[in-house]
């Protein structure tokens, strides 16, 4: 891959939007070291959440996984507000992502694939991650959605 992260997002017809301002007392993102870790991004686009309510119930799965990249989407953007540019990304190393869910809906890996998947389409090999999947009862602002991360950066 010649191009740049940015330049693949807009390949897919997508582009970072600006940080996501806190609901609480926390920033966006942390550079410690050589990584960077990114406070839990729900998915907001243009001041609003894209969607509410509890996948299973008011959100369909489809809905769900939109949801999940929109929050890599918002968590790149405190990415690349902590760093400059997402070039400098060498490695995403961990994606901790929560959906909100009724009790009888499991199908939170594949939710969480909306991140994932927008992770391997931007970075390729270096897109491969750990991670983690989990269901809920409720998120901050009754999200579906809740995605964090950790990057590795040059």
């Amino acid at each position: 891959m010649t191009s740049t992260p940015e330049e693949r997002l807009a390949e897919l017809g997508l582009s970072l939007p600006d940080v996501v301002k806190p609901v609480a007392a926390y920033v966006p993102a942390v550079r410690s070291g050589s990584f960077v870790f990114t406070s839990g991004q729900v998915p907001v686009r243009d001041g609003e959440l894209i969607h509410k309510g509890k996948v299973g119930a008011e959100v369909t799965p489809e809905q769900a996984y939109e949801c999940a990249q929109q929050c890599a989407l918002n968590a790149l953007a405190a990415i690349r507000a902590e760093v400059g540019d997402l070039s400098a990304v060498t490695r995403v190393v961990k994606v901790l992502g929560f959906v909100a869910s009724t009790a009888d809906f499991t199908g939170q890996p594949q939710v969480v694939n909306g991140a994932s998947d927008l992770l391997g389409k931007v970075f390729g090999d270096l897109g491969q991650h750990a991670r983690s999947a989990v269901g809920l009862t409720v998120l901050p602002l009754d999200a579906p959605v809740e995605v964090e991360m950790i990057v590795e950066v040059g």
